[in-house]
């Protein structure tokens, strides 16, 4: 594979209704908030999480396209493979091995050539990867109030607890959600970490799968608890070459989201207006509205 040539931005948008998007382990699973501006936050790791789920999805088991960091995956023999090739067999140097290691898990998962990974563990060393595609904190447009709504099931686990309740079998619980929310996030897709020595080899087959996922991957993760999630819009920065001709946050700028005026609280993407100050992005960055 020959990987990019290119520095890439991008913003991604996606919304929530009646659901929560990324709970909070160390807040009893509330949706995640700002407790400065109440704005909602979805972390980096969450999205990375889809996108890996989507490719599995949509390549599994095809050359190149495994995925390293998967649902309960052992990491450890994940790597195994790596030191039975007869490219690592026939190094002596414990430094030579490990890179030759790294590169065929770069070759071999697409999340370790696209994300990066730190595999420099005893067991199976393969190094460090820094990944060429990185991602930011998605934030809410608004502020965002979780609700907390009572629900019921109508059956006990085990007949003691049917008999202590005389009867009625009804058990209480509560889900967190976000009753509409509007998220953004931001992406960097740096050449320099893709191509090189050093380099992932990410090519430009992988960044047509990265936004593949971004477009489709909340279609294949729907749940009780994540209520309904949509991908809305996906606007891309491309540059000239490598180095880039413009600051990222210049290009960012360029993207707005915006009410539409109406009164109350924002309950559909409609009552948001998207729009792309093509005047104001810098010359030899070429944009592409995705979706």
């Amino acid at each position: 594979m020959t990987a990019i040539t290119n520095r890439y931005e991008f913003v991604y948008l996606f919304d929530v209704e009646n659901g929560n998007p990324n709970g909070d382990p160390d807040a009893g699973n509330t949706p995640r908030i700002d407790p400065e501006t109440g704005h909602g936050l979805v972390t980096d790791v969450c999205l990375k999480r889809k996108v890996r789920n989507f490719v599995e999805i949509a390549k599994g088991g095809e050359e190149g396209c495994n995925i390293y960091v998967a649902e309960k995956g052992v990491l450890s023999l994940t790597r195994e493979p790596a030191y039975k090739t007869e490219e690592v067999k026939k190094l002596k140097k414990k430094e030579e091995q490990v890179a030759a290691a790294r590169q065929w898990m770069c070759e071999n998962f697409f999340d370790v050539r696209t994300f990066g990974a730190v595999m420099s563990t005893k067991e199976n060393n393969c190094g460090q990867v820094r990944g060429p595609v990185q991602l930011t904190f998605a934030k809410s447009i608004d502020p965002i109030i979780p609700a907390e709504v009572s629900i019921t099931r109508m059956a006990v686990e085990t007949e003691k607890e049917a008999k202590a309740q005389d009867g009625d079998n009804r058990t209480m619980g509560r889900k967190h959600i976000v009753p509409y929310a509007l998220y953004r996030a931001e992406g960097f897709v740096s050449a320099h970490l893709a191509d090189g020595d050093k380099g992932t080899g990410f090519s430009d087959d992988d960044l047509e799968l990265l936004w593949q996922a971004l477009a489709n991957m909340f279609d294949h993760d729907h749940s009780a608890a994540r209520g309904k999630m949509s991908a809305r819009g996906l606007i891309v920065f491309k540059h000239q070459d490598k180095l880039g001709n413009a600051p990222a946050h210049k290009l960012f700028d360029a993207v707005t989201v915006t009410r539409n005026g109406g009164d109350g609280p924002a309950r559909a993407f409609g009552d948001y207006v998207v729009a792309v100050d093509e005047g104001a992005v810098p010359g030899g960055v070429d944009v592409d509205v995705k979706f």
